[in-house]
């Protein structure tokens, strides 16, 4: 395939100088969206019931609007699904990314309009690939192809003609333009395959004669691509099968986890890794700097950014900040607003603001992800710090794992329980809990501090998971696919009962 790096080049990386002359300007270019947003929104039901046309500024728009859960909004969204026009978005909106579903059970469905195909997902797609040939001169990435995974359509719902809902990537991959199928892998009729039983082989067979440059997708999935093509091919390295292959765009979760298993099968001579921050609400942010893991916040892809820091997130009357008010070194519950309809819309993701001109983050977790029933404080971007130190130190593998408090009872102290599915076991079980409890103390102070002589919380104890087991659970609920992941951590005990119940079931 001929190499068309050189001539796109020049395209991508004037994207990149543009967005460095944003630097000083976060303010008018975030305040730019704004307007742009209201002006969108003023002939909607929302807003006509807020009065858009008569909003000016980032004070009045944030006295005038709520705060906004998914629950708030979902009688809005579901209107939207049964084909009601100018609910939250001006026109009518066919496209919807299924999402995690809420404390109720029931699904998310996140809009995904027109416009937020256009100015956001694309564009943040599009934005990964500049910073990307801006961080490797030498790239040859257009010189191959692309291996996109995704995930599928939701079949079983009965819905208006012409809407669909599933994962973003699914209507990503529908909606995208007809010249990027010629460059990209599988065709879409296998990208869309619902059943993995099917899927995951046809996906290695669709690869392995492919010239593949660079990979995108959820980590955990691509590991398990990867693996295959491997036994299917017999080699031990991914770049004996793709020796072109220089790069994975990888989000949905962190990469930190995964980075020893990547390095055994990738030739780390050939291969770079770039962070995304690509949730379905929106594609907000990208790794720009070898040196740095922070990812530097996208301010003009038609999403409007409020912070409410994390120790106000269960206040009734909390502060919120636009980005010009906001401080290096402090963790915020991100809130957007944004073109898919979604107005002072409360993520559920924290991050944390690693630097200032520009704004670059770190994703922290979730704020409902964690565990706090000791007073710890727990993140998940801890555990997965601890994690990854801990497989170093032990050369274990971690496949998947989530952890949940366990209540102190008949004399015993409280502690963390954590549920981890290994690829390579530890040797030593005891070892390997020591050693994760030292790095959780090592990079939470709240909780060393509650395990400081074992007073408040005792060391963690292992339940090791049997092979399949998250993907049991994950097809149990429905979630399955390229884009689901596990939640780490839980305040309760809710889900990892229900693991405990179907790890029962394996025995049976």
């Amino acid at each position: 395939m001929i190499n068309f790096t050189p001539l796109f080049r020049s395209h991508f990386l004037g994207r990149v100088q543009q967005q460095a002359r944003y630097i000083d300007h976060a303010d008018a270019v975030q305040q730019g969206e704004l307007v742009r947003l209201i002006e969108k929104g003023s002939l909607t039901r929302i807003g006509r019931k807020y009065d858009f046309s008569s909003i000016r500024t980032y004070r009045q728009f944030a006295s005038a609007l709520p705060l906004y859960s998914y629950e708030n909004l979902r009688p809005h969204i579901m209107r939207m699904i049964n084909g009601m026009k100018d609910e939250l978005w001006p026109g009518r909106c066919l496209n919807f990314a299924q999402s995690s579903g809420t404390s109720d059970g029931r699904s998310k469905y996140i809009p995904i309009t027109r416009e937020s195909f256009r100015w956001n997902h694309y564009q943040g797609g599009s934005d990964v690939v500049s910073h990307y040939l801006h961080l490797n001169p030498s790239s040859r990435i257009f010189a191959g192809k692309s291996f996109i995974l995704g995930g599928s359509f939701a079949n079983n719902l009965k819905l208006k003609p012409g809407v669909r809902v599933g994962d973003l990537s699914a209507n990503l991959i529908e909606n995208i333009n007809p010249l990027a199928n010629l460059v990209r892998i599988p065709s879409r009729d296998i990208a869309l395959l619902e059943d993995w039983s099917e899927k995951l082989p046809r996906l290695v067979e669709a690869s392995i004669g492919e010239d593949v440059t660079n990979l995108s997708g959820v980590p955990s999935w691509f590991l398990t691509v990867l693996k295959e093509v491997l036994k299917r091919t017999g080699k031990s390295s991914i770049h004996e099968v793709w020796p072109n292959l220089e790069v994975f765009f990888h989000g949905g979760i962190a990469f930190e986890p995964y980075r020893r298993q990547y390095e055994e099968i990738c030739d780390k001579e050939k291969m770079h890794y770039l962070d995304t921050y690509n949730a379905s609400e929106g594609f907000f942010a990208v790794q720009s700097d070898w040196e740095s893991e922070a990812m530097l916040l996208l301010l003009d892809v038609g999403v409007f950014y409020e912070f409410l820091p994390v120790e106000e997130s269960d206040s009734e009357t909390p502060e919120v900040y636009p980005i010009w008010e906001i401080e290096a070194g402090k963790t915020y519950e991100l809130i957007i607003t944004a073109a898919n309809g979604l107005w002072r819309y409360r993520l559920g993701d924290t991050v944390t603001i690693e630097q200032l001109n520009p704004v670059k983050i770190k994703i922290a977790g979730r704020t409902r992800s964690f565990i706090n029933a000791f007073g710890e404080e727990l993140m998940v971007y801890n555990a997965d710090h601890a994690i990854a130190q801990t497989e170093q130190d032990t050369g274990t593998e971690v496949l998947n794992y989530t952890a949940a408090p366990v209540y102190a009872h008949d004399g015993e102290r409280g502690h963390h329980q954590w549920l981890i599915e290994f690829v390579n076991p530890p040797a030593d079980e005891s070892r390997f809990m020591a050693l994760l409890d030292q790095h959780l103390r090592e990079v939470n102070s709240d909780y060393d501090a509650k395990r400081n002589g074992d007073i408040f919380l005792s060391r963690p104890s292992l339940v090791v998971a049997p092979t399949g087991l998250f993907d049991r659970w994950l097809a149990s609920t429905g979630k399955l696919g390229g884009q689901r992941k596990v939640p780490r951590l839980s305040n309760n005990r809710d889900l990892i009962e229900q693991m405990l119940k179907l790890m029962a079931e394996f025995d049976q």
